[in-house]
């Protein structure tokens, strides 16, 4: 008995409120999936359009390489893409909630008193948006840059007009408001540089030393592995200091952007290697202890 009156009871309530939802589905229900749908297509076609708009807005500079433009399209892009999407799920979130009978105008109108009030407590922010947006309009770094800001560094992963995320070389994530940023220091805009300091024994000989850098540098530079990478092959610059165990010798080079760091590193091993094979050596520290007679 108790079972169907159960059932009886859910036939009554699925029969009343079928006569409201049904009607419902099939005028606002229908508008709601319209609204959905028509914001999903919107975001792509103003995705694409912020995209071309882009690539061709922006000229190429005097001396930035093909790779550079691209960093700034694709930063530019970004944010474009960001700030409509947020723009377009506050405009349909609001014309779905108005479908379900929700009036919209007081929640306009109490995001308008939230926005005032966390305008005067909210100066942090607006820095941040602030300096953020000239970042962008001079070109400051793009992502895919490798960066330094103050004590932190690393590529650019992801900028917004609020903040820059950067990831270091041990693969840690770093979220940087814009506000906070006092120094930038773009270690691959336009090119890179090989900046090399070596130490060699007192006992070399320079001119051979010299000798050995600059045809090391020629034979990197001619390698097909590596010379689409280096613009100026790395050559010896100058005797750069009289250390307490060592002669210094300063080497520089220049590359494409970003590569300076493997490239450094394998002038390293091929120098290492030819200082090996003509008997040139790269002295450590060493402490003379002289023992008193007795």
């Amino acid at each position: 008995m108790k079972t169907d009156f159960l059932i009886q009871k859910t036939q009554e309530y699925a029969e009343k409120y079928a006569d409201q939802i049904i009607p419902w589905l099939m005028t606002n229900g229908l508008k709601v999936v319209f609204i959905a749908v028509a914001a999903f297509f919107l975001h792509k076609i103003i995705i694409r359009f912020i995209e071309k708009a882009v690539r061709l807005a922006v000229r190429p500079e005097k001396h930035h390489t093909k790779e550079a433009e691209e960093k700034r399209e694709n930063t530019l892009i970004q944010i474009f893409s960001t700030t409509s999407k947020i723009i377009i799920i506050l405009v349909s979130s609001l014309m779905i909630l108005s479908e379900f009978g929700i009036e919209i105008a007081p929640i306009i109108a109490a995001a308008g008193i939230v926005g005032l009030a966390f305008g005067f407590g909210g100066q942090y922010l607006i820095r941040d948006l602030i300096s953020g947006l000239f970042i962008i309009l001079e070109n400051q770094y793009r992502i895919g840059d490798i960066v330094k800001f103050d004590t932190l560094g690393g590529s650019v992963e992801v900028i917004t007009l609020r903040k820059t995320t950067l990831r270091d070389i041990d693969g840690t994530v770093h979220h940087v408001p814009h506000g906070e940023i006092k120094t930038v220091s773009n270690l691959s805009k336009d090119y890179a540089r090989i900046n090399l300091d070596i130490g060699v024994g007192y006992s070399t000989d320079l001119e051979q030393l010299i000798k050995i850098i600059n045809t090391t540098g020629d034979a990197l530079a001619n390698d097909p592995a590596w010379k689409d990478l280096i613009l100026k092959t790395p050559q010896f610059l100058r005797v750069n200091d009289f250390a307490d165990s060592a002669i210094m010798v300063k080497i520089l080079g220049e590359t494409v952007p970003s590569r300076q760091f493997e490239i450094t590193g394998e002038l390293r091993k091929r120098l290492k290697i030819a200082f090996d094979k003509e008997g040139i050596e790269i002295p450590f520290p060493q402490v003379v202890v002289h023992q008193a007679a007795k």
